[in-house]
C-alpha cells in the first residue's frame, strides 16, 4: 500500500480558485508566533462555539448568528493549520494527517450533535447524517491508505462548501422560522420541519455518496490486485527458465 506520506490530496472544489489564494496569502502573513498546532486549536474552538450556538438557539434563534461565527472560526483553523505548514516548510506529514482528520471527526459530532439538540433539528435525524458524515470520512480514509489518493470533495463539493451552505441555512432558519411539512405515507401522516426533511435528504445522500463510491473503489482495487496476482504468478513460472 502507498505511504500516508507520500498521497495525493485531491480537493477540486467549486470555491477552490477563491479560497486557495486567499488562505495562501493568510498564511504568509499570518505572525510567527502563530503555529500550525494553534491554528488547529482554533478550528476546534470554532467547533466548540458551533455546537452552542445550536443549542443556545433553544432560547432564541439569535444565537444561530453564533453558531455560523463558530463555522467561519473553524474554517480559518481547520484550512491554515496545513497551508501554514506548507508555507514554512515546516510539514510532519503523518502527525498532520492524524491530528487533522481526528480533529474533523470531533468537530463533525460537535456539529451534528449540536443541530439534533437544537430545535429545528430532530436528535434522530441528525444523528443518521452523523453517522453518514463520518462513513463518508471512514471511506476517503482508508481509500487514501489503499489507493494513496486523499479524495475530500465530490461533485465541486467539500468541507468549505458544506459551511457555506450551513451559514445559509441559518441565515434562512432565523429570517423564516421552522414551518412545518407532512408527508402521507402507508396512510400515516409523518410531520417534520423542513429542516428535518432537509436532514434527511443530507443523511440518503451521504449513506448513497457512500455505497456507490466503496462499490466503485472496490472493483478497481479487486482488478489491479487481480492484474498484479496473475503477473507475480506468471514471473514466478517463467523464473526456472531464465
Amino acid at each position: 500500500m502507498p505511504e500516508i506520506q507520500s498521497h495525493k490530496r485531491v480537493n477540486d472544489i467549486l470555491l477552490g480558485p477563491l479560497e486557495r489564494p486567499a488562505l495562501r496569502w493568510m498564511a504568509t502573513h499570518m505572525p510567527r508566533w502563530v503555529t500550525p498546532d494553534i491554528m488547529t486549536g482554533v478550528g476546534i474552538l470554532g467547533g466548540i462555539i458551533i455546537f452552542l450556538g445550536y443549542v443556545g438557539s433553544n432560547w432564541s434563534p439569535y444565537f444561530l448568528w453564533l453558531a455560523s461565527f463558530g463555522f467561519v472560526v473553524n474554517w480559518v483553523g481547520d484550512s491554515l493549520d496545513g497551508t501554514l505548514a506548507r508555507v514554512r516548510k515546516i510539514e510532519r506529514p503523518r502527525y498532520g494527517f492524524f491530528i487533522d482528520h481526528t480533529v474533523d471527526a470531533l468537530i463533525e459530532c460537535l456539529v451534528f450533535l449540536g443541530l439534533g439538540l437544537s430545535p429545528y433539528v430532530t436528535f434522530n435525524i441528525a444523528s443518521l447524517a452523523l453517522v453518514g458524515y463520518l462513513l463518508m470520512s471512514v471511506l476517503v480514509y482508508v481509500r487514501t491508505c489503499v489507493a494513496g489518493v486523499f479524495v475530500i470533495s465530490y461533485g465541486k463539493l467539500g468541507p468549505t462548501e458544506a459551511r457555506v451552505i450551513a451559514i445559509l441555512a441559518n441565515t434562512l432558519v432565523f429570517l423564516v422560522g421552522n414551518p412545518m411539512a407532512s408527508l402521507q405515507l402507508g396512510g400515516q401522516t409523518i410531520t417534520f420541519s423542513v429542516y428535518d426533511w432537509i436532514g434527511i435528504g443530507v443523511a440518503v445522500l451521504l449513506w448513497s455518496i457512500f455505497i456507490i463510491s466503496t462499490t466503485r473503489q472496490a472493483r478497481v482495487l479487486s482488478k489491479e490486485d487481480t492484474v498484479a496476482r496473475n503477473k507475480s504468478r506468471a514471473g514466478e513460472e517463467s523464473a526456472p527458465n531464465s
